[in-house]
């Protein structure tokens, strides 16, 4: 299903994806050459461009890409070329550096070979006797490089690709279309013994043995499909890809459409610590990408970024799609898969999920009208992002190290699906809060959004966006007398020193203090009245209204009634009727 649906986006795409054999690439570095092959400068302006596709590596074999690869090929230099002789090397380093000289050898007598054999079947190609040239005038690499204006750059760099451009051009050699018709690929004979039913299209093919690498996070070697040869993964006898037959073409469009929808600027993915969440619709139309382009707003947005501005925009967008304002095909799918690299070599599946962008529509809504708060303050901030949410409830507020791994994948599974959002966020909530002994908009909003989700059965009221006065839960009335009390102190000292001293305990085991901060209140409140007694009487006709509701103050509350304690505490300090009385 997860294949087909790439394989689909692939052909939904067109020009966006690469062409079969050919791939997008970032060439971070160019050399530029004249026509007879002198140098005349090193460009180290990164950008993508459409080259033939990365070859297998495989062992110690070096097989070079097609006029175009990292330095070791082009060059035959890494940072072992420019360490080797430094002062007080280990000797441990040192063997391992001139391991990596002499697979520079290798790598780069391999690309050199390649040039040869490109120019004497093509002998008329003048870019190609230029490249060759090139090598034959310039036999010192290394010393040419350390001669270039941005030689500080390049020697941090050794790792990115580099290719050829022709003083003068545009194009890079390496994507010109008369060189890359050069380009082919070491299919071999057609193996009739291997002839299978492609699992994607349904067309007899001879498998491809391994998937295409793919840059995932840190790691650029892992393969979205890949069996273990000789380790207990072989099914009948069958081996790598003869286990899940695709024809070269399938495999092709799966891992080019995979590569451009997580590619680093695209917006059919937003990352969240390991994970990375790619998404994309069915049917490429205008309503179909102002959702793709909606959901990247929402949940692709970095702590840099703005996205207040954006939310009433994008909340309008879904509703219209909902209510069917907006023309959409019915059999429209979107689609959303949640990956992360398991190791260097494998991509894990950690969500997928397939739905109609009107049922999509509908779960986006109904998570903004969960998620929806009363704020404090005059912005209404983002707090519905995925982003925002995990921040929220992360040690530190970071994600990439503090926040659970699974906690990603429950979130978006709640968000994307309807369903209940995880007890794990609820707790890690009230954990944070009880750690910082404040309540936020975000850590309202996912105790609202939590515990209206949550199937309880003991008839709890559901919660409201503000101050909810006839709300006699408990947990709830303790928490808005709690806040009332801090109010009283801040007017009367300017102090709010009852919340980082009593506010954790007074959320669990209200009853024994609460009798405390009631005494406190009353010597807030006389000192208060000297100077502003309607003020005093303000908050103590707030705090009798409260206490009236109050049965017996709870010898414990159990976690829901916490949230509800701390939902209640934010309602009562952000009500509109505190900011006329202090004004």
């Amino acid at each position: 299903m997860i294949l087909k649906a790439l394989y689909d986006y692939y052909h939904r795409s067109g020009d966006n994806v690469a062409p079969l054999g050919l791939e997008y690439k970032e060439i971070g570095f160019i050399i530029v050459i004249d026509k007879d092959g002198n140098l005349c400068r090193i460009e180290d302006n990164p950008v993508k461009k459409l080259v033939a596709k990365t070859n297998g590596r495989t062992g110690t074999k070096s097989l070079p890409n097609h006029l175009w690869d990292n330095f070791s090929y082009v060059l035959g230099i890494s940072n072992a070329t420019i360490h080797i002789n430094d002062e007080g090397l280990k000797p441990e380093k040192e063997a391992e550096y001139k391991k990596e000289i002499a697979k520079n050898v290798r790598n780069h007598s391999a690309f050199l070979e390649y040039i040869n054999d490109l120019c004497s079947q093509y002998p008329y190609d003048e870019d190609l006797k230029a490249v060759a040239n090139f090598y034959i005038s310039n036999k010192d690499v290394l010393s040419l490089l350390q001669k270039a204006d941005n030689w500080d750059n390049i020697k941090k760099n050794f790792t990115k690709n580099i290719s050829f451009l022709i003083q003068g051009e545009t194009q890079i050699i390496a994507e010109k279309e008369s060189v890359l018709s050069y380009y082919k690929t070491d299919e071999g004979k057609t193996d009739f013994s291997r002839i299978c039913v492609c699992l994607v299209t349904g067309e007899k093919c001879q498998p491809v043995k391994t998937f295409t690498k793919i840059q995932l996070g840190k790691f650029s070697d892992t393969k979205l499909v890949s069996f273990q040869k000789n380790q207990g993964y072989d099914s009948y006898g069958k081996e790598q890809g003869n286990n899940a037959p695709m024809s070269k073409s399938a495999e092709f469009a799966i891992a080019a459409a995979l590569k451009k929808l997580i590619d680093y600027n695209s917006h059919n993915k937003f990352t969240v610590g390991l994970r990375t969440y790619a998404f994309w619709a069915s049917r490429k139309n205008e309503v179909n990408m102002q959702i793709e382009e909606s959901v990247y707003s929402l949940f692709g947005w970095e702590e840099k970024d703005n996205p207040d501005s954006k939310l009433e925009n994008i909340t309008q967008i879904f509703k219209s799609l909902y209510n069917g304002n907006k023309p959409i095909q019915t059999d429209d799918k979107f689609y959303i898969l949640g990956m992360f690299a398991a190791n260097k070599a494998r991509i894990a599946i950690s969500y997928w999920n397939e739905t109609t962008v009107k049922e999509f529509a509908g779960k986006l809504l109904l998570h903004f009208e969960d998620m929806e708060i009363i704020t404090s303050g005059d912005k209404r901030p983002n707090y519905c992002s995925l982003y925002a949410i995990l921040k929220a409830v992360s040690l530190k507020e970071n994600i990439k190290e503090n926040c659970p791994p699974s906690l990603p994948d429950a979130v978006v599974k709640s968000i994307f699906q309807g369903l209940p959002y995880p007890v794990s966020l609820f707790q890690a909530c009230v954990c944070r809060i009880r750690a910082k002994q404040s309540v936020n908009i975000v850590h309202a909003a996912i105790i609202k959004a939590y515990l209206n989700r949550l199937n309880d059965n003991n008839n709890n009221k559901k919660l409201d966006i503000m101050l909810d006065k006839d709300n006699q839960n408990q947990g709830y009335l303790c928490g808005r007398l709690f806040a009332v009390m801090e109010n009283l102190q801040y007017a009367a000292n300017k102090q709010d020193t009852i919340r980082s001293s009593y506010l954790n305990a007074a959320s669990s085991t209200p009853s024994a203090v609460f009798p405390t901060i009631l005494k406190l209140s009353n010597s807030h409140y006389s000192k208060l009245a000297k100077d502003k007694k309607g003020l005093a009487n303000f908050f103590d006709d707030q705090k009798k209204e409260i206490i009236a509701l109050i049965q017996d103050f709870p010898n414990t509350l159990n976690l829901s009634d916490q949230g509800r304690f701390f939902l209640g505490y934010y309602h009562q300090k952000c009500h509109r009727d505190n900011k006329e009385a202090e004004e």
